[in-house]
């Protein structure tokens, strides 16, 4: 697999986009990360760390299109990007073809469920590494996105919001998963959902990842006015670093 030749054929793929549009430039840079993200996990776990940095480096390929004919990331109004990328990259455009050599099946896969809810569980044991991989990369860097312009302007309407999260979302909350979207009527919902992702991270290098980088903690820190809305984020807070915990102790009892 080769790197020059991937990096540089995403870098001519993504000119064809406006980078002066601030949306298009975050997933740039989105991308950049996430590969990054899924190699430092790979290593973590001894698993092909060229395969995982690959697959990160093209899981996004499908949002510059989408933000281009429908401009908007979001999915449930457009496109599913997942599904359009792995489109892209295994059919629709010849310039991707065997770029990832003996891993297309596995990148295919891992490209097409890096955003679903629920991984399914017929996978075989490698192909589901490589799809816990990425997807805990592409969870690590969105806490980082949400944190950042435009998204930053969300995180203020949601402290001076009053409308609490709904029983079913706390629920949610409380069984340790993420929210499905129908759960999600507005932008303090939409927060806690995306923060749900770090109960979903399966690696300990993805949580220690993410403790170093500080950006979920900021969205779980936020001063939120309304004591309802603060007392439920302050709950999520403390279910999320509760799950962390048992699973660092699992971690080291399984090293001694």
């Amino acid at each position: 697999m080769d790197r020059i030749k991937a990096r540089q054929l995403f870098d001519e793929y993504v000119a064809a986009y406006d980078a002066g549009i601030i949306e298009i430039k975050l997933k740039i840079d989105h991308t950049y990360r996430v590969a990054a993200i899924a190699e430092r996990i790979a290593e973590s776990i001894g698993a092909d760390k060229d395969a995982a940095w690959m697959m990160g480096m093209f899981h996004d390929i499908g949002r510059f299109e989408q933000y281009t004919v429908y401009g908007t990331f979001r999915d449930a109004k457009s496109v599913d990007h997942a599904e359009y990328g792995a489109d892209i990259l295994f059919g629709k455009d010849e310039r991707f073809k065997g770029v990832f050599e003996e891993w297309d099946a596995i990148a295919e896969t891992a490209i097409r469920l890096h955003n679903k809810l629920d991984l399914p569980n017929t996978l075989d044991d490698k192909t589901m590494t490589y799809c816990n991989i990425l997807r805990d990369a592409d969870k690590i860097d969105i806490f980082r996105v949400i944190t950042e312009p435009p998204y930053d302007e969300r995180s203020r309407l949601i402290m001076t919001m009053d409308t609490p999260a709904s029983e079913e979302v706390i629920g949610c909350v409380m069984e340790h998963r993420c929210v499905p979207r129908p759960l999600i009527h507005n932008k303090f919902e939409a927060l806690i959902g995306q923060c749900c992702m770090g109960f979903e991270l399966v690696y300990p290098e993805s949580i220690v990842i993410t403790e170093e980088q500080g950006y979920l903690g900021k969205l779980l820190d936020l001063d939120i006015r309304d004591k309802l809305l603060r007392s439920q984020l302050e709950e999520l807070k403390k279910e999320i670093y509760s799950v962390w915990n048992i699973r660092k102790e699992n971690r080291d009892d399984k090293k001694k």
